[in-house]
């Protein structure tokens, strides 16, 4: 299966998570197939001034990696500048936040995993 670029849902969130300004995100793939292991896979861009303001994963963990432009990532409340190819992770149980400071976009590509559930079986 392909799917085209143009196919690809796009949504924009208003101060998403209290963040300033609007964000973009293009799902790469729908919830459903992610098979319950996940729940984002996306690009999400940020125009100048944009952000998604501090939140906490629980239950699961986010990845992003930066393909373009500059973003501050706030790690837990320790703040990076982040370029093309870093990778920032966000834990389970761990809080951040992301904007674009600089004068053109940024996007970073997003994946949001899902934390396994314990079966009572299985302890």
């Amino acid at each position: 299966m392909v799917r085209r670029k143009e196919e690809c849902p796009v949504s924009v969130r208003e101060n998403m998570r209290g963040g300033n300004g609007s964000v973009q995100i293009t799902d790469f793939v729908y919830k459903a197939e992610l098979y319950n292991s996940g729940r984002l896979f996306a690009d999400i861009t940020l125009a100048p001034g944009c952000g998604i303001g501090e939140h906490v994963h629980v239950g699961e963990e986010e990845i992003f990696v930066v393909t373009a432009g500059e973003v501050v990532y706030n790690d837990n409340g320790e703040e990076k500048v982040c370029k093309v190819g870093d990778v920032l992770i966000c834990n389970d149980g761990e809080k951040h936040s992301i904007r674009n400071e600089g004068d053109v976009t940024a996007s970073v590509t997003a994946l949001i995993m899902l934390k396994p559930r314990i079966e009572e079986d299985e302890e």
